[in-house]
């Protein structure tokens, strides 16, 4: 399934086939997806009651980062492809390459709260203002590889027509009634226009509008304009903030702001669960680890539900990113099981280590779900036979 390695082997370039477009799109959601594992560890480990600025800014990211993959699934579904999210190749051996990006990127890896992960977020969300064009070997910023899209797009459309082009069933489009957030909604991508709006709201999401250190959220989705995800991280890696006529090109002039980087709970980024098993006395630290991975495979699962005819599944994803939460604060406030690491001051963590068994078992509990609301594909579902919590946020 890892189109993204087979791609660029052939030089980064705009799609040129509805096939090739359909790699790329699923390479997006892989893109998207892949930074997910990287902020959640930012945030977990963030020790409670600290640097609660940092902490509800990267759960804003990360909140956002599950609407740009769910448009990218959009994006995929509209021109009949079939996103797939609930496989073990979907998921990255952390530390992993951003899918088509130039070599000059390094590999991304797992880091608890500390200036070395705000450089690697930074990394990830670079806006390509501030980096030199693309060569023809891979993208050096996220906005550099939706742009290569955006062009194969028109050119297709140019060539085809949309009726060639955007051949999906528009009944597997997630829409804002399935997901929402304050960072924006989803919305259903049918032709040319509201696929372009996609892929500008996932760039400037990330790397700002027009130039600037703001997303276009008020141009959207009527909501109050937020820094865009760099221009967030760069306040908490800067420890000030933004006034509201900095550019992306001056340092934060704002008040300074609380960071406090010795309240994380350091963690080896490397490390795996068979680690945890091979101390017996911390058979609860590995059988937390197992857990949240268990729990993982099932967000995804939902997740490839939803972007595969059930819209209405995405609800049910909010709990479970819920649990993934409560996991979450049960396994990093543990020491590491080995006893040198410990020593150390090292915690353990989640390794996002997912396998088919993984996803063997969350498709049983996605299925059981499904069946209990007894729905065809496509229909309405009546969330209250499973969750109540559904009009939580992730927090």
């Amino acid at each position: 399934m890892n189109n993204a390695a087979e791609l660029h082997a052939q030089g980064f370039k705009p799609p040129r086939t509805i096939e090739e477009l359909r790699k790329h799109l699923q390479a997006a959601i892989e893109v998207e997806h892949l930074t997910i594992p990287v902020y959640m560890t930012g945030m977990y480990t963030i020790r409670p009651d600290t640097n609660r600025l940092a902490y509800y800014a990267i759960r804003s990211v990360v909140l956002e980062e599950m609407l740009h993959l769910t448009l990218a699934a959009n994006l995929l579904n509209a021109v009949g492809g079939e996103p797939n999210t609930a496989h073990p190749a979907f998921v990255a051996k952390y530390p992993a390459k951003l899918p088509f990006s130039s070599d000059e990127l390094p590999p991304i890896g797992l880091r608890h709260f500390s200036p070395e992960a705000l450089d690697t977020f930074l990394t990830i969300e670079r806006p390509r203002s501030l980096v030199p064009p693309e060569e023809g070997q891979g993208w050096t910023s996220i906005g550099q590889f939706y742009d290569a899209i955006g062009k194969g797009l028109r050119a297709l459309v140019a060539e085809q027509g949309e009726g060639g082009v955007f051949t999906g069933d528009p009944g597997r489009q997630v829409g804002p009634e399935d997901f929402y957030n304050s960072g924006g909604e989803a919305f259903r991508v049918t032709d040319l226009k509201s696929a372009l709006t996609a892929i500008e709201v996932i760039s400037e999401q990330g790397e700002g509008a027009g130039d600037s250190i703001w997303d276009s959220d008020d141009r959207f989705f009527g909501e109050e304009r937020q820094l865009a995800h760099y221009f967030r991280f760069n306040e908490i890696r800067a420890g000030r903030s933004y006034g509201r006529h900095d550019t992306p090109r001056t340092p934060p002039s704002g008040p300074l702001l609380d960071v406090t980087w010795e309240d994380a709970y350091k963690i080896h980024g490397d490390s795996k669960v068979a680690d945890y098993k091979r101390f017996e006395e911390q058979s609860r630290v590995y059988a937390e680890a197992a857990a949240f991975n268990l729990c993982y495979a099932t967000l995804l699962s939902y997740l490839d539900g939803a972007f595969n005819g059930w819209p209405r599944l995405m609800c049910l994803a909010v709990p479970t990113m819920l649990e993934l939460r409560d996991r979450a604060e049960r396994l990093y406030r543990n020491p590491h099981p080995d006893p040198e690491l410990a020593k150390d001051g090292v915690f353990a963590s989640a390794t996002f280590e997912l396998e088919q068994q993984h996803f063997e078992a969350a498709r049983d509990q996605v299925e059981q779900n499904i069946e209990a609301v007894d729905r065809e594909p496509g229909a309405p579902i009546d969330l209250s036979a499973v969750t109540a919590q559904t009009g939580e946020q992730f927090a």
